[in-house]
């Protein structure tokens, strides 16, 4: 049986929780697509907590950008680049300190789970006429799209990409890329690695190397102008080392 003064604490205790329960707040995140995953679940903790409710918008950073130049009501912005955030930074629509290069992440070259592709080394050697057939190469539009512009970069430093141009499979993010494999309408796609564990209708079949392009970084940061409590709450748990966990158990890299 509770003593009175345990049972009061307790009580009190309850109503405390409740009461931050209540004034939580939601944080509106717009995050790159290949995050998904491993936000929803850091946000499912966050929320647990009594801290707040994530809010998350997943797309191309490219199109995460533009909609936050646009006055869209986003609070924290993950980017799978540090392009477009030095895009809103050039723009002054981030908190400039409140800026921390978060994750790392792997290019991955993937053919659907019941492909008779067998594994590639990614080379100046690499047929990638061949193997594609008449088939085309799924990733994001290497004009605007992070893991395209990654891997628009490692063709063009092995000499291949006026080959692979003609060949691609242009997708709006990584996630309508890898989909394309999914369901069989591209024979291979270049995601990233992250992406490529989550999914069990692909399968890895190559890896392309982390000297043919710029370092995959994700970088997070509040927006200038709707800034709050909340949302910083939200950064500076993405950095400790609960989330840092949840990241890695998704197969990203910690910065």
């Amino acid at each position: 049986m509770f003593k009175p003064r345990l049972l009061a604490a307790v009580t009190g205790l309850a109503l405390l929780l409740a009461t931050t329960v209540a004034h939580a707040e939601d944080v509106y995140v717009f995050a790159a697509a290949s995050a998904t995953n491993a936000l929803n679940d850091i946000g499912e903790m966050f929320a647990s907590r009594g801290f707040g409710t994530l809010k998350a918008s997943y797309a191309s950073s490219s199109t995460l950008a533009k909609q936050v130049e646009q006055g869209a009501p986003a609070q924290v912005f993950l980017s799978a680049d540090p392009q477009w955030m030095d895009y809103l930074a050039g723009k002054k629509l981030i908190v400039a300190d409140s800026r921390v290069n978060l994750l790392g992440n792997v290019l991955v070259v993937i053919a659907p789970a019941d492909s008779k592709q067998g594994p590639l080394t990614i080379d100046k050697t690499t047929d990638w006429a061949k193997l594609l057939g008449d088939g085309r190469l799924s990733t994001g539009d290497p004009d605007h799209v992070p893991v395209g512009l990654y891997a628009r970069q490692a063709f063009e430093k092995l000499g291949q990409w006026t080959v692979v141009e003609p060949k691609l499979a242009r997708a709006e993010s990584v996630r309508a890329a890898m989909a394309l494999v999914e369901r069989g309408e591209a024979p291979l796609g270049i995601v990233y690695a992250t992406d490529a564990q989550v999914s069990k209708k692909v399968k890895v079949v190559g890896t392309i190397p982390a000297d043919l392009h710029d370092p995959v970084v994700y970088p997070v940061a509040l927006i200038a102008g709707h800034d709050s409590a909340a949302a910083r709450a939200f950064l500076q748990f993405l950095q400790s080392a609960e989330a840092k966990a949840v990241f890695v158990k998704y197969g990203f890299k910690l910065n």
